[in-house]
């Protein structure tokens, strides 16, 4: 008589539900994503620094970017290629690093 009652209460009834799954950020997508953006920052303040140049601020690219010098189509490019490799150091630090913390702390 114990163990009917022992069996009947154990009984699940319904459709169990998925355990939440912990966040996780997709390498690829943030790098791509973090990459064009700092490209697009990049070539916003390269062109500030053309239409103002009294407060032009590219003494911190020739610091930022190796190979940069202020201004020529190849070094415009060379920022943009830099800026974009940023992107992507970020991503494959960062979103490895979040994952890994986010499945160990659900």
């Amino acid at each position: 008589m114990v163990d009917m009652a022992r069996s009947a209460s154990s009984r699940h009834f319904g459709t169990p539900l998925a355990a939440p799954q912990a966040p996780r950020i997709p390498v690829l997508a943030f790098g791509m994503s973090f990459g064009a953006f700092l490209v697009i920052t990049y070539a916003l303040c390269v062109g500030f620094d053309l239409l103002f140049p009294g407060q032009a601020m590219y003494q911190t690219w020739l610091r930022l970017l190796p190979g940069f010098t202020w201004l020529s189509w190849q070094s415009f490019a060379l920022g943009a290629i830099e800026a974009f490799a940023y992107g992507w150091y970020v991503a494959l630090i960062f979103a490895p690093l979040f994952n890994f913390f986010a499945r160990r702390w659900r």
